[in-house]
């Protein structure tokens, strides 16, 4: 069978004079349609001050401008009998419609141009009958950006309000080393403008100058400057970041590899550690295989989840185990590679670790997914689409992180549902500036960081080319979890000490759950009396799309009669408010103020 292609001829709107001109016509033709107008609907002058009513009449004239039975289908002429047959069309039968079929053209009209009646509320009650004991609540959606934690856009070596990188390059080593005063908090030039995430990573040389003697400070100071500027901190300590040249940068050891290595501490030579003679990036690279490597390595690792672990500004560590900046995982091999992932899994107990796609390969992968935790993963060179010129194929057929990495990694590792319990991180390769030099495809970029249901973006804090700024502006809205309150119904009435039935229509509008056991609440005021109520409801379930759910609550104690006013939170341990709602109403004390209730 073959199908027609579809018709691309631009749709027909018409005029309002027109429209005027096709309703006369109409209704003369079939004039049974008219029974609810009066005498004078015939003049153009009626129908003009009739849709010039109030703005539900202009938008029913803005809506006839495009009604196919007064644009595409519309008699060539005011022939009566050519209005009648468009009006039976689709209505053929033993009583045809052609009355009601136009009569229902004017019906909608005359019902726009009706007031609506007003009704005087002077107390909140009145404005639900006294018969009515159960209200819904249905608060407008917000657009703006949110504030929420442990999703979004991160700042990139670098904190909040920071400059960002005033060129095209980006270090990798640099992590911050000096930390600004506190004061007002800027928002991000010509970036993100507002992000609660902030991504750091040192060399192992930098925190462990001397064998067991940590530079605490360096990570102390980074805590608690994201704490300053809103936000948590990723981190990654990186077992080395750069080829070293010992002619330039003379090493303090008393052993080390010939001429060039790399930046590891420069007492880890002198302990006899083994390396390997040609790396991928650099001769005399460290052997991972080594059992001194992983015996120092890993103490330094022990040594840092000691000291951090559960650390409340501590976002999440990187499982960096071997090879430059731990992404690769070095030349580890497959039985050693577990071996230092088991020291992050056992070091780590309650801070989120996130590990390396691909790293470690599948003997890694089986490993973790056998050990039961919720561990995510992180992917470099997200948006790679990249274009080689006389590379013996095609530019736009060229080998890509998005269609060649991946997608087969992914699968691989077994890590395709994997975000449905822990977060995905996905680091740019090169930055937006080069996916805008490349000409790369910012909206398939965005489309397949959303697939992979993304919770963090990390694009290296370089700056957004003004072409691109608004898209990677309401992306970041995507990223990760975005709660509307759809609607909630709960009683109109409230005694105290009653168990009531309360009602969730929560819609996650982003691209992945949130994965901290924060709780659902509500809390309850009538001055100078605040009393909170936590449902038990896990959060973490509200995965994208909608999630309905009813719970009994038991209406706490201590109000009296009148008002009662309720407000929606998310809440840690400490009952403060830690997410909020797209809401459009104002916030209270990080609260939601979203209904009220009649003390009895």
């Amino acid at each position: 069978m073959i199908l027609a292609m579809p018709n691309s001829a631009k749709p027909i709107v018409i005029s309002p004079s027109r429209v005027i001109g096709r309703m006369i016509a109409m209704l003369k033709a079939i004039p049974s349609a008219a029974v609810d107008l009066p005498a004078a609907h015939i003049t153009r002058a009626f129908w003009k001050k009739l849709f010039a009513a109030n703005p539900r009449t202009r938008l029913a004239m803005e809506l006839l401008r495009e009604l196919p039975a007064f644009t595409e289908y519309a008699p060539r002429d005011s022939n009566p009998s050519a209005w009648r047959k468009l009006m039976v069309r689709d209505f053929q039968g033993p009583a045809p419609m052609v009355p009601e079929t136009a009569r229902q053209i004017v019906q909608q009209v005359l019902a726009a141009a009706k007031p609506r009646p007003k009704k005087k509320v002077k107390y909140w009650r009145d404005a639900f009958a006294a018969t009515e004991v159960v209200q819904r609540v249905r608060p407008r959606e917000s657009d703006e950006y949110l504030p929420n934690p442990h999703r979004g856009t991160t700042t990139f070596q670098r904190f909040q309000g920071d400059d960002i990188y005033p060129h095209l390059a980006w270090s990798d080593t640099h992590g911050p080393l000096t930390f600004r005063a506190t004061g007002p908090i800027r928002d991000n030039l010509k970036y993100i403008p507002r992000t609660t995430l902030s991504y750091c990573r040192w060399p192992w040389a930098w925190l462990e100058p001397e064998k067991g003697k940590y530079n605490w400070s360096i990570v102390d100071c980074a805590l608690a400057t994201a704490r300053l500027r809103g936000q948590t901190l990723q981190t990654r300590f990186q077992p080395y970041t750069q080829r070293v040249d010992y002619k330039t940068y003379p090493i303090t050891g008393t052993r080390h590899p010939p001429e060039v290595s790399v930046n590891v501490p420069d007492w880890y030579w002198d302990t006899g550690a083994r390396w390997i003679a040609k790396g991928p990036y650099a001769r005399h690279e460290v052997d991972s295989n080594d059992p001194r490597y992983l015996r120092h390595f890993g103490d330094f690792v022990r040594a840092f989840a000691r000291r951090y672990d559960g650390h409340e500004d501590l976002e999440s560590v990187d499982i960096a185990f071997a090879g430059f900046w731990g992404e690769s995982g070095g030349n580890a091999r497959p039985g050693t590679a577990v071996k230092l992932v088991d020291v992050y899994l056992r070091a780590f107990r309650k801070t989120m670790l996130v590990r390396m796609l691909g790293s470690g390969g599948e003997k890694v992968a089986r490993h973790l997914a056998r050990s039961g935790r919720r561990v995510g993963w992180r992917a470099d060179c997200m948006g790679d689409l990249r274009r080689k010129y006389g590379a013996g194929v095609p530019p736009e057929l060229c080998w890509n992180h998005l269609y060649d990495n991946y997608p087969n990694n992914v699968e691989i590792m077994g890590v395709k549902d994997a975000w449905m319990t822990a977060p995905v991180t996905l680091e740019t390769c090169g930055n937006p500036p080069s996916w805008f030099l490349g000409e790369h495809d910012i909206d398939y970029i965005i489309r397949d960081a959303c697939r992979h249901h993304v919770s963090v973006f990390m694009p290296k804090s370089a700056f957004y080319p003004r072409t691109m700024r608004d898209k990677l502006i309401d992306f970041d809205k995507m990223i990760g979890y975005r709660f509307a309150l759809r609607q909630m119904l709960l009683p109109l009435a409230f005694k105290a000490g009653l168990k009531v039935d309360v009602e969730f229509f929560i819609d996650n509008v982003g691209c992945a759950p949130i994965y901290r056991p924060y709780t659902l609440a509500l809390r309850f005021r009538q001055s100078p009396v605040f009393r909170i109520v936590r449902f038990q409801e896990d959060i973490r379930r509200w995965r994208p799309g909608y999630s309905w759910f009813r719970e009994k609550i038991l209406l706490p104690r201590g109000f009296g009669k009148g008002q009662i006013k309720v407000d929606l939170g998310i809440i840690n341990d400490q009952d403060v408010p830690k997410v909020f709602f797209a809401i459009k109403d104002e916030r209270l004390d990080g609260w939601h103020p979203v209904a009220n209730m009649e003390g009895t």
